[in-house]
């Protein structure tokens, strides 16, 4: 018999990246790698390269309106920031791009994207970190390609220490992990610095540390965190398609301080999430001035610092509608009430409930709270306030 908790698995596997995405996304940044550890020109100049971005933190939505699904690539390098100028660390990988990428890469303010027929990559290069770091990142705990959710299965859990092990997955390799590995503490994480041509200067980011808070974050939610994440953002997607910003990982920051823990399901995440941004922001809105999120590995940075106050307003007001639908929606006794409030938030890709009379409910549900249908496209705004 159907049942909400039912209805989101079949929505979010909607919604999250499919299979053969996954499997492109995997044969981008692997050939990549492999590409760099063989570049004689910069194999005296790499240390180590690891994911980082939603694809690792298993944060990723399935890409729509013909886009393609990314991946980050973080590029540990000896370069010496005290030393070498921003543009020089960029400069120094591009006869590498040119030389595999030729017609398909950019340079970029603080990175090198290159765009494939069926994958988007990001190379973000940054400075020598210390000895003792180098050679913590070179750990398998770091290196691993596996995404969050695929370390988080049962009693096992991605841990930042040397003892850790990968599980062979294919090979349903799960298994608690070893006194040992619990045992060993993790390493604290270095900031690293990473260049920025258009400030020219370098500038301190750490990823490590966001992946640690999300696993962390991800346990304390009895692992309804990533999924709530991912729901929010498609509710972005297909509900404030004129508002360019937030967008990506200031949302995801956002709902992360605002998800509270011991959540029971993705649904009463959603909603209890919704509440408490129209709850913990409300002073900031009465006083038109955008908050401030501290990042998780730098609290000196502001993660929303290119949030403009329009585009706050329309995405806190839009919060404050939404968050009374998820109320009535999680509220609801009937599964087709339910189902059609979620679908009213989510769109179409959220199924229809039953009838109460085990029907198959009104074909036509879907439409957000003033009437409009699932967009993915922007329409065109009397004016332009989102730029």
């Amino acid at each position: 018999m159907a049942n909400i908790n039912g209805l989101f698995s079949d929505f979010l596997s909607e919604i999250r990246l499919t299979p053969n995405q996954k499997s492109d996304l995997k044969t981008g940044h692997t050939t990549l790698r492999n590409r760099l550890n063989a570049d004689a020109d910069l194999s005296s100049v790499v240390v180590s390269t690891f994911l980082q971005g939603s694809y690792k933190r298993s944060t990723a939505v399935r890409p729509s309106g013909g886009k393609r699904a990314d991946v980050d690539i973080i590029i540990v390098t000896n370069l010496d920031r005290f030393n070498v100028t921003p543009h020089q660390a960029l400069e120094k990988f591009e006869p590498f791009v040119k030389k595999h990428y030729d017609g398909k890469y950019r340079i970029q303010g603080r990175s090198i994207g290159i765009e494939l027929s069926y994958v988007d990559l990001d190379i973000v290069i940054t400075s020598a970190p210390s000895e003792i770091e180098q050679t913590n990142l070179r750990s398998k705990s770091v290196t691993s390609d596996l995404m969050l959710e695929d370390l988080q299965v049962g009693s096992y859990d991605l841990r930042f220490n040397k003892a850790w092990t990968e599980p062979d997955i294919m090979k349903g390799g799960y298994i608690s992990l070893s006194e040992a590995v619990r045992a060993q503490a993790e390493w604290k994480s270095e900031a690293l610095w990473i260049p920025d041509r258009d400030a020219d200067k370098w500038e301190q980011t750490d990823p490590l540390e966001q992946i640690k808070w999300t696993r962390d974050k991800n346990k304390n939610t009895n692992k309804h965190y990533i999924n709530v994440v991912k729901a929010l953002k498609w509710w972005k997607l297909v509900r404030l398609v004129d508002l360019k910003h937030p967008k990506g990982y200031p949302i995801e920051h956002m709902v992360g301080d605002n998800c509270p823990d011991d959540i029971t399901s993705v649904g009463e995440g959603v909603c209890l999430t919704l509440e408490a941004i129209v709850s913990n922001y409300a002073n900031d809105y009465y006083w038109s001035r955008v908050p401030v999120l501290a990042d998780r590995g730098v609290p000196t940075h502001n993660v929303w610092k290119r949030i403009t106050w329009e585009d706050f307003k329309t995405f806190y007001e839009s919060v404050k509608t939404y968050a009374a639908i998820a109320r009535e929606a999680l509220d609801a006794t009937s599964l087709k009430v339910q189902a059609d409030k979620w679908r009213e938030i989510f769109g179409s890709k959220f199924p229809e409930g039953p009838d109460d009379d085990g029907g198959t409910g009104n074909k036509s549900g879907g439409s957000g709270p003033t009437g409009f249908s699932d967009r993915t496209a922007p329409t065109n705004p009397g004016r332009q306030t989102f730029a």
